[in-house]
């Protein structure tokens, strides 16, 4: 089961906090880092891991319903890479 952004509000609000301080908290929160990797610039949180924006040059692909070839766009990705104290905790080490 995936941990939605309504259940870290609810995380964070069981610290004390009001329903509406934890809302803004979150919010808060992803604004800047959405408005960060917007800029294009990475989002590094210690012992977490760290977002960064990729460049994705033009490719050839094929739609896998039809089988016809086509060109993908050049575009930016978002990328995640854990912290090594992440995996590790992810792998009981």
């Amino acid at each position: 089961m995936a941990l939605t952004k309504s259940d870290i509000v609810e995380k964070v609000y069981g610290l004390g906090f009001t329903k509406k301080e934890a809302v803004d908290i979150i919010e808060s929160l992803l604004e800047i880092i959405k408005s960060t990797l917007e800029k294009g610039d990475d989002v590094l949180v210690s012992g977490f891991g760290k977002f960064c924006v990729k460049n994705k040059t033009q490719r050839r692909g094929r739609n896998p319903a039809t089988g016809d070839d086509l060109m993908l766009r050049a575009r930016k990705v978002v990328t995640f890479k854990c912290s090594g104290k992440l995996r590790n905790k992810i792998n009981n080490q």
